[in-house]
């Protein structure tokens, strides 16, 4: 049996999950959403993540990105080394992919701010 405080609402209803022969069978959501959060919680979770990207600009040491879509739990930090390894050169718009198709997950990296045009600076060091 497990317990989870579902976060799709601001209901925070709390779930409890047993596994039976066909499958999870939940109870103590008050929406079908709260049946789906559970079950994919129990089958294959998903995250999303935020971070920031480095750039060469000068003054702009750093940009917001995040992914477009959701990921699989065990692949955040997959992901994230991905991300700390990448770095902007030229001024990046807000919904800029910075990483197509991060590690085959059918996701990008995209710039969650927009980057003022600068000249460019040194390149980004490990």
């Amino acid at each position: 049996m497990a317990k989870l405080v579902c976060i799709v609402c601001p209901r925070g209803c709390a779930l409890d999950i047993t596994e039976a022969r066909d499958g999870f069978h939940v109870t103590g959501n008050t929406c079908k959403r709260g049946e789906q959060f559970a079950l994919s919680e129990m089958t294959r979770p998903m995250r999303t993540i935020c971070s920031t990207v480095r750039t060469t600009l000068p003054g702009v040491p750093v940009i917001p990105v995040r992914v477009s879509g959701e990921i699989p739990k065990d692949r955040i930090f997959d992901v994230m080394a991905q991300i700390k390894g990448a770095c902007l050169h030229q001024a990046a718009p807000r919904g800029t992919v910075v990483i197509r198709d991060v590690l085959g997950l059918n996701v990008d990296v995209i710039t969650t701010s927009d980057l003022e045009t600068h000249e460019k600076g040194e390149t980004c060091h490990e």
